[in-house]
């Protein structure tokens, strides 16, 4: 599904403007099996990457063709490349969501953490980048995701990781899609609110050096401090502020977006906390409508 530009228009349009949430989709190698796990698909019921990433599949197929996963309260969703290469239903992932139900694709970009250093954890390098948004564009694909992390507020540490960022965003752009730089803090910081505010103010810094054109998303961790982010939400080179649920259970992290109206969720977890594989339909479908509306409201 080849993306034109009015087809681009209207997805930039929705995201900027519409009410609703990104689901986080993405799982790679390292969190899947803890996914699968809390889905109750154990370690002994697959063998290898391939029979892993296969039932991980089947349970994204399974949210996307509910009939609660829709574009009336889930604005986009975030695939991880096994996904987007894959298909739902018989067509592929990115023309199921958006082609099918009105939600816009995004694709996972990053390859995992460096090191701590500095407080924080940069991302690795991302062999075959130009190639991969190529191709990303290719399958429809309206923006991407890369995720980095903060440990401590360390000024230094976080200046280095939001220019990571940046750059790598501004090589997303250049490929013609919308990045959603994702620096988070580690809610378990001793220094979370410390760190959050010496964050907004480089990405302040640095979102003040882009051109008109050089648009981006920011997903990052509720902040302490209620409506610290608003400033990030109102400028004019980001298209939407969205919250990553952190490790928060779904209640607690919407009881805290509630307090933070200029960001939507952007959750993973969250969205699919007490799901099962052994569920019936109706029961599945009742569970992930239940925290959709969840994160839905607080997202509103």
């Amino acid at each position: 599904m080849a993306r034109d530009n009015n087809t681009f228009e209207q997805q930039k349009s929705r995201m900027a403007k519409e009410a609703g949430f990104i689901a986080a989709l993405d799982q790679s190698g390292g969190s899947t099996p803890k996914a699968l796990r809390l889905y109750g698909v154990e370690e002994s019921e697959y063998s290898g990457d391939d029979e892993m990433f296969a039932e991980i599949h089947k349970m994204r197929t399974r949210i996307i063709t509910s009939p609660h996963f829709s574009s009336e309260k889930v604005l986009g969703a975030i695939l991880f490349e096994k996904t987007m290469r894959g298909e739902v239903e018989g067509r592929p992932t990115a023309e199921a969501l958006w082609g099918a139900k009105g939600v816009v694709p995004f694709l996972k970009i990053d390859k995992g953490l460096e090191d701590e250093a500095q407080g924080v954890q940069l991302m690795k390098p991302i062999p075959g980048l130009n190639d991969l948004l190529k191709e990303a564009v290719a399958h429809g694909i309206f923006g991407t995701k890369e995720r980095s992390v903060i440990k401590h507020a360390d000024r230094d540490g976080i200046e280095a990781i939001v220019t990571q960022q940046f750059e790598l965003g501004l090589q997303v752009v250049d490929a013609g899609l919308v990045p959603i730089l994702e620096p988070e803090v580690d809610i378990h910081s001793e220094t979370k609110a410390e760190a959050e505010a010496m964050l907004r103010d480089a990405i302040l810094s640095h979102l003040d050096t882009l051109e008109e054109g050089q648009d981006v998303m920011l997903k990052l961790t509720i902040p302490t401090a209620p409506g610290l982010y608003d400033a990030l939400a109102d400028h004019p080179r980001v298209v939407r502020v969205v919250a990553l649920s952190g490790g928060y259970s779904t209640d607690e992290a919407c009881e805290r977006l509630s307090a933070n109206p200029k960001m939507i969720a952007s959750f993973s977890r969250a969205l699919t906390e007490g799901l099962s594989k052994g569920q019936t339909d109706s029961e599945f479908n009742a569970a992930l409508g239940e925290n959709i509306d969840k994160i839905y409201a607080a997202s509103a």
